[in-house]
């Protein structure tokens, strides 16, 4: 209770600020492209972050591990609280980043550590309730703070549940995983950074605008990154104790749900990013109502992670992953092909019709990526599916806002000239979005076809017995 009301929080964070970046831009007077660095950054570092902490989770205890994070998370919180200006909220926000993402994977360890494999599906469809729903509700609850009250508010109303998870913590916590000695090499460290820092830098430098993909400032980034991952993927198969061992993709079913869990986050990224601009700034919505269109698929999501976590100890993820792919897919077609004519109600079906798709297979997926691997290999699989989740949500954010951008652009130069330049603007806006939607719906297309090869994981011979003496 203690690890997912504190995970709870953190993840909220992640799609916080999405509906209340147009006040924040007009109150520290940003623009869009410096403003997007607020959510991309804080992705970018969780991506950065989490690779390391297959490391920490070996090195120490549960509680101190735990502690830490929430106290990282809550200093960058009233960091972000009393910024005057762009550098101090975006350093708020790299702090809070850093805490969260120790979070997740440490929480998702401390489950495969003490639950047997039969009840997995159940404990992660728990746990499932607030990872998916903390994100989905994040818009909605953004909207109704800052249609009443300063955008400071999401960051205020934070601090006294942080404070509260870390006293309770040092009240209640234990330490259930155990701990080794384990030696972190550096330059695999850096390399890490560089290699995922500079992609997706890259990604996010064409989505600004900045010279489009064949700038500079695009290339040197994604070039430096590829380098750089390729020697670090080199160096962890030649370390004797990597810093991430890849042998977890040595396993067939790790490596099949990997990439459609990598898919599915690009997904989910493009409806929290996308949706509220066009009901914002197409449909002339307020931020409360662009918010709100979000809660009935956030509900949906908290009621269903529960029920195929059951679903998934039962019959596998195989099914559920087709169906649920199948109705993201479907939704994602449905918003390629929005209009202004098109209902408030109809795009709230929608989206809550993509959050019923993604919760069938989020955790489901995850369980039995994870259920494949030998106990040792526990802490870094995890590692890395937190890792690639995180920065396929923020090269996708990155993608999806370059082909909206430069759609938008074709558009508005192969346009006749009209008086109307408004309407103009706003056809141009929706253009893009469909170029965004349709990219996104050919990605989950792959991920569809990808969900029926993949099997129920059976774990190594003997390692769950194993396992369960160990604890």
């Amino acid at each position: 209770m203690v690890m997912i009301l504190g995970v709870f929080v953190a993840i909220l964070n992640e799609t916080l600020l999405t509906v209340a970046l147009p006040k924040i831009m007009a109150d520290i007077g940003i623009e869009p492209s410096t403003a997007q660095w607020l959510t991309t950054g804080y992705l970018l570092v969780i991506g950065v972050l989490i690779p390391v902490t297959a490391f920490l989770m070996q090195r120490f205890t549960t509680r101190s591990l735990f502690l830490t994070a929430m106290g990282l998370f809550t200093a960058g919180t009233c960091i972000a609280a009393i910024s005057p200006g762009f550098a101090l909220l975006f350093a708020g926000r790299v702090l809070q980043a850093a805490g969260t993402g120790l979070l997740f994977p440490l929480l998702t360890n401390v489950v495969f550590s003490i639950v047997p494999m039969e009840k997995r599906g159940s404990a992660m469809g728990t746990i499932g309730i607030v990872i998916t729903f903390a994100p989905a509700i994040g818009p909605t609850l953004s909207g109704i703070i800052v249609e009443h009250f300063s955008w400071r508010v999401l960051f205020y109303g934070v601090v006294p549940i942080a404070i509260f998870v870390i006293l309770f913590a040092m009240m209640r916590l234990k330490n259930v995983t155990e701990t080794t000695k384990p030696r972190i090499d550096v330059l695999s460290l850096l390399l890490s950074t560089v290699g995922f820092g500079g992609i997706v830098y890259g990604f996010s430098s064409a989505g600004e605008g900045h010279g489009g993909w064949t700038g500079a400032q695009v290339i040197a980034p994604v070039a430096l990154g590829a380098v750089s991952l390729g020697l670090f993927i080199w160096r962890q198969l030649t370390l004797k104790e990597p810093l991430l061992n890849l042998k977890v993709f040595t396993y067939h079913v790790f490596r099949m749900s990997t990439l459609i869990m990598m898919v599915v986050m690009m997904a989910m990224f493009s409806a929290m990013l996308l949706l509220p601009m066009f009901l914002q700034n197409s449909l002339g919505y307020t931020s409360f109502e662009a918010g709100l269109v979000m809660l009935p698929g956030g509900i949906i999501m908290g009621i269903m992670s529960p029920i195929t976590g059951r679903l998934f100890d039962k019959f596998g993820a195989k099914w559920l992953a087709v169906v649920g792919l199948t109705l993201i897919g479907n939704t994602l077609w449905q918003f390629a092909y929005l209009n202004l004519s098109t209902s408030y109600s109809t795009i709230m079906i929608f989206n809550t019709l993509l959050m019923l798709g993604i919760s069938m297979l989020m955790m489901p997926v995850m369980t039995n990526a994870l259920n494949e691997l030998p106990p040792a290999l526990y802490t870094h699989g995890t590692a890395i599916i937190s890792t690639l989740q995180q920065v396929a949500g923020a090269i996708g954010t990155a993608l999806l806002v370059t082909m909206m951008t430069n759609s938008s652009r074709r558009f508005l130069e192969s346009a006749e000239a009209t008086t109307d330049q408004s309407m103009l603007k706003i056809l141009a806006q929706m253009a893009g979005m469909k170029s965004a939607f349709l990219l996104a719906f050919g990605l989950v297309t792959m991920a569809w076809l990808t969900a029926f090869f993949l099997k129920r994981a059976v774990p190594p011979q003997g390692m769950e017995g194993k396992r369960a003496s160990a604890h």
